[in-house]
């Protein structure tokens, strides 16, 4: 291996200084390449490397070449309310608020995600809602723009929170006081 990678190298520096190289087989069947004659050498012919340059584009030319693409507003989203690990005892409804910064376009809207579901009639433009029959347990909310074209164009963190209600099998439990 070391024979080989010496080999590429002395062609390659050959190559670069344009010098003459010379080829030969030694009695242990091994070729060897040199800038020096040696006895049975062949002269070895070694064409010029082979290159390539980019063509050189202006940054006015590269811009004007191609139509801008209409930029559209970078949002913020977020979910106002409920705080994140909020717990709601005694309750089947929770009141949920999304906003987006800045206030969606024409053609984009703002969407709730709750446990992994779109609710359905949330306001396009972001605001408060009321979720109902919310079983008790823990669920999540997030808060999405959608562009006119469907495409998640922001996203913002999960929001967790608790909903706890009395057990039908310990109705009298005084941790809940209806």
């Amino acid at each position: 291996m070391r024979a080989i990678m010496f080999t590429l190298m002395s062609v390659a520096c050959a190559v670069a200084f344009s010098a003459t190289v010379y080829r030969w087989v030694d009695e242990n069947g091994v070729t060897h390449y040199s800038d020096q004659p040696h006895e049975n050498a062949e002269k070895v012919t070694v064409s010029a490397p082979q290159t390539y340059s980019a063509p050189h584009q202006s940054q006015s030319t590269n811009s004007s070449s191609r139509p801008a693409a209409p930029a559209g507003p970078t949002y913020s989203c977020a979910i106002t309310q409920p705080a994140n690990d909020d717990t709601f005892p005694n309750t089947t409804a929770v009141i949920a608020t999304a906003q987006a910064s800045p206030v969606p376009r024409e053609g984009d809207k703002v969407i709730l995600v709750f446990d992994g579901s779109r609710v359905e009639n949330f306001p396009p433009g972001g605001g408060a809602y009321q979720l109902g029959n919310v079983d008790r347990g823990t669920h999540t909310l997030q808060a999405q723009v959608e562009d006119s074209t469907g495409k998640v164009v922001c996203q913002s963190s999960t929001v967790s929170f608790t909903v706890l209600q009395p057990s039908v099998l310990n109705p009298a439990n005084p941790n809940f006081r209806h």
